[in-house]
């Protein structure tokens, strides 16, 4: 295993959100599994303790307070009996749009659910890991590391790269700068 994939590599279900968001990829859980001082540094910029930003997925009992306090898909998709929202009758609905033009980590929600019906969520899973790993060290980063967190790499991944100007422009006090 590289350094940096925090051992990720298989899929997993409770790290792929229902909402088709990447739970690997999100600062929060990153700063969980293997990087406590990004933890640290984003609970004084969002005004919270570390321990409300504690994450290990979308489907695991240890949520960020934002998913924990303000997530509506993955309450309802388990009452709708549905694995993920693009497998509900009423996707996309208005909560899952609303929540998709909020931030920029969400830009491919749309593309996400395409691909986990089409292909199934482990090979998407498979998918993202490459997605969001850096071309030279191999180290995953979330969509607001603009450099390699690792090696220093800019764009850090391929989704930085597609969508550096969307996230320089919307992201707020989440981007970082890397190293």
């Amino acid at each position: 295993m590289n350094n940096g994939q925090m051992g990720i590599c298989a899929p997993d279900k409770r790290l792929a959100a229902v909402c088709g968001l990447f739970c690997p990829a999100c600062t929060f859980f990153i700063g969980t599994k293997e990087d406590p001082e990004r933890l640290k540094m984003m609970a004084n910029r969002l005004h919270r303790p570390v321990v409300e930003l504690k994450c290990l997925g979308c489907r695991s009992e240890k949520l960020a307070f934002y998913c924990r306090e303000h997530c509506k898909m993955r309450r309802c998709a388990a009452e709708k009996g549905v694995a993920f929202c693009g497998e509900c009758r009423e996707y996309p609905c208005a909560e899952l749009k609303a929540f998709q033009v909020q931030m920029p980590h969400r830009i491919e929600l749309w593309k996400s659910q395409d691909r986990i019906r089409e292909a199934g969520y482990e090979k998407w899973y498979a998918e993202l890991i490459e997605h969001y790993s850096c071309k030279e060290c191999r180290t995953l980063n979330s969509a607001y590391d603009i450099a390699c967190r690792r090696c220093g790499t800019t764009p850090s991944c391929n989704y930085v790269n597609l969508h550096r100007d969307e996230i320089n422009k919307n992201s707020g006090n989440l981007r970082l700068q890397g190293r």
